[in-house]
């Protein structure tokens, strides 16, 4: 069995490669920015040639957020949301999807978040990046079934990373790290369409989307505050 990194920083891969090592494990690392489509599809056929690929989870994620009143996302910052979150978890899965297609069998995570279930005002790009993923494994899923391609849509709730760290709101129910690496973990090799957690927070978004929009912005908006402009 061999893993393959990708990531952007060659020194922080390298740091996460040796430890993977560390534990036993063959690494092939590539740095390639995920919003790079032919550079990415270029690694990943090379890849597979070499070590067909069983599984992928795509993970590549920025965080935006609205910070003052006076803030706001623009087409360039929407952009550069949108081109990591989606395009360049999209860049990543389809060539895998190409290639598992051909063998008909394999396995695809996309890591999306409890936010795309529903917008929340203080990260409008950063929502509608995740949204754009939990709709597109929904639709691609029974498509790929007929291929034996599983596909799993990942919905993580808050968990402590550095991502999390500079979160402006409140972060219910957070998770370590290493309790949500394990819930996945055992969630894919159940082969689970959706694997969403803390529980809690993933009933409570649910249940908002059933709400009316009025109510649902109200208590969105008292637990992810954003300043008011002054009168």
């Amino acid at each position: 069995m061999t893993l393959g990194l990708i990531g952007r920083n060659a020194e922080r891969l390298e740091a996460v490669a040796a430890e993977c090592r560390a534990r036993g494990a063959e690494v092939v690392i590539g740095v390639t920015d995920v919003r790079d489509a032919a550079a990415l599809e270029a690694w990943i056929f090379d890849f597979d040639a070499r070590h067909a690929i069983d599984l992928l989870i795509a993970n590549a994620g920025v965080a935006s957020t609205l910070r003052s009143s006076d803030d706001w996302e623009g087409a360039n910052r929407t952009a550069e949301v949108v081109d990591t979150n989606l395009y360049g978890a999209l860049h990543a899965v389809l060539p895998a999807i190409e290639r598992m297609r051909t063998r008909r069998r394999g396995q695809i995570a996309i890591v999306s978040s409890l936010a795309g279930l529903r917008g929340m005002a203080i990260s409008p790009a950063y929502c509608v990046s995740k949204a754009a993923l939990v709709a597109y494994c929904d639709s691609v899923r029974p498509v790929l079934a007929r291929d034996q391609i599983g596909i799993s849509v990942v919905m993580p709730g808050f968990v402590r990373t550095a991502m999390s760290d500079v979160f402006p709101g409140s972060k219910p129910f957070m998770w370590s790290a290493e309790k949500a690496a394990l819930f996945i973990k055992t969630r894919l090799a159940r082969r689970r369409a959706e694997i969403a957690f803390p529980f809690s927070l993933t009933l409570g978004l649910k249940l908002l989307r059933l709400l009316p929009a009025i109510v649902a912005d109200a208590i969105l908006g008292f637990l992810f505050q954003i300043p008011r402009r002054n009168m």
